[in-house]
This record gives structure tokens, sequence and C-alpha cells, in this order.
């Protein structure tokens, strides 16, 4: 298990941006996708997961309705990907996860919140282009074609019609990493991807024990996380930022005055 836990944050910032560079074009470009948690033992658990109950049968009626009911001018194009993206963004439980191409904001995950102090935060990191050549051919072919590295919700689309679809054009599981459109400045600011399983109940990282070169788990002691966050605001990495509007001012504002006293460390 590729699993680190770091002691400052030096160590933590060279871990973050450790084999970045890049031989063929002679520049620093990362590969990684970042997830920050707050507690080092949460899963890589989708929102669809801690719904509970026979979410994976609900799946389909949580999407219709949510359909049903949204403005059709929300959506950039019909497809299932392109409602998917919208219904996660918007807070509906779905089989899509959260990852970001910037450590910095994933650091800012694993540390907003105050409550969580108290244990040790987590970010988790994966190389989506090792990742994605275990796909389906189908899929290998599309990002060839398009010369790219990650899929839109539209190259996506093209490859799959449907969820229904996704277990069985593959040979066992895999991961897909795809870039959400640009629904607003919080998919933008955030610098936004998802994931995506063929199998709605598996955990990503069940998935990701079985290909341990891909990933590492790098552990954040709870005694740095006041160093972190603190770092982090001064870099202008704060929800203001993340969260354009009044909303994310006022959470910013809220954590940023609360005493430290009332946290502990």
């Amino acid at each position: 298990m590729s699993e680190i836990y770091v002691r400052s944050w030096s160590q933590l910032h060279d871990m973050l941006f450790a084999e970045s560079w890049d031989d063929e074009i002679g520049r620093f470009r990362s590969r990684l996708a970042f997830r920050g948690l707050s507690d080092e033992n949460y899963e890589l658990a989708t929102t669809l997961m801690r719904l509970g109950g026979d979410y994976s049968i609900l799946e389909r009626h949580l999407l219709r309705n949510f359909k049903k009911y949204a403005h059709r001018s929300m959506v950039e194009r019909d497809s299932v990907w392109h409602w998917l993206a919208l219904a996660q963004h918007h807070g509906l439980p779905t089989r899509l996860m959260d990852w970001t191409y910037s450590p910095y904001i994933a650091l800012h995950f694993a540390t907003a919140n105050l409550e969580r102090f108290d244990c040790n935060g987590v970010i988790w990191s994966v190389n989506y282009l090792l990742a994605h050549q275990k796909l389906p051919e189908r899929f290998r072919l599309k990002l060839d074609e398009e010369g790219a590295n990650v899929f839109t919700m539209e190259m996506l689309s093209q490859c799959v019609g449907c969820l229904n679809e996704l277990p069985k054009i593959g040979e066992g599981d895999y991961l897909i990493f795809v870039e959400p459109p640009s629904i607003d400045d919080r998919i933008i600011n955030q610098y936004s991807m998802f994931t995506v399983m063929p199998d709605s109940i598996m955990l990503v990282n069940d998935w990701l024990q079985q290909h341990p070169e891909l990933w590492q788990k790098i552990i954040i002691p709870a005694e740095l996380k006041w160093e972190i966050r603190d770092k982090l605001d001064q870099a202008n990495i704060t929800e203001r930022v993340l969260f354009p509007g009044l909303d994310g001012l006022s959470h910013w504002l809220k954590r940023h005055y609360s005493p430290k006293s009332e946290y502990g460390r």
C-alpha cells in the first residue's frame, strides 16, 4: 500500500508535486488527480453510496426525477452524462465522485472542516494516465482519437449512451476520469474532474487496492492542519474563491474568525 505520513508543510508540499516532471515536453505537468478528506478513515465512497438503503436501485429513480423537474436549459446536451454532472454539482446523490487537478484545492477540502481538526486528514492522488490504460478498448481508442488524457462528458457520451451499458462493455472494473462542463465558476475555480465506475456499489479505494502502482495516500497529521489551513488562506485558497457568491463568502468568514481555542490544538 502506497501510504505516506508527512511531518511538515515542506515534506507535504514535496510529496504533492513529486514526479510531476515530464521529460518528453520538458515541463512540470502532473498526471495526478487529487481528493482531500478531513478524516483519514473516510472511504472513497460516492454520494450515492452514502445515501444508504438500496441505493443502486434508487439511482435511476433519482436521475429520472431530477431530469423531470430540472429546467432543461441548464444542461448542455441531453445525455445521461451531462445530466449526471449537473445533478452531482447541485447535490443529488450520484455515482460520480469529485476530484481536482489542484493539490492545493484538495488540501482545502482536507482542512476546511474545523470540527475534524482533532483527527488526521488525507490526500488521495491517482495517476489518471495509468488508470486509463486499464480501460476497455472502446474508451482507450476514443482518448487516442482525441489526443486527450481525460474524457469530457461529450466524449464519454460518444462511447456509452446509458449507465446500464457500462458493466457490459468492459472486462472487470475500471475507473474513468472525466471533466465536467463549465456549468459555473465553482467548477472552474475548483479545477474539477469526476470519476465514474461501471459498478455503482464498488468503492474506489477497493479498486485502487488492486492497483497499488496507480496511487498514493498522503496522511496529514492533525497537529499540522492549522499551519496548512493558515497558509492556504494566505494563498487565497478559500471558500470565498472556490464557492463564489455570498454563501462561500460567509463560510470563509465564519471559519476564518473562529477562535482556535474552540477546536483544540
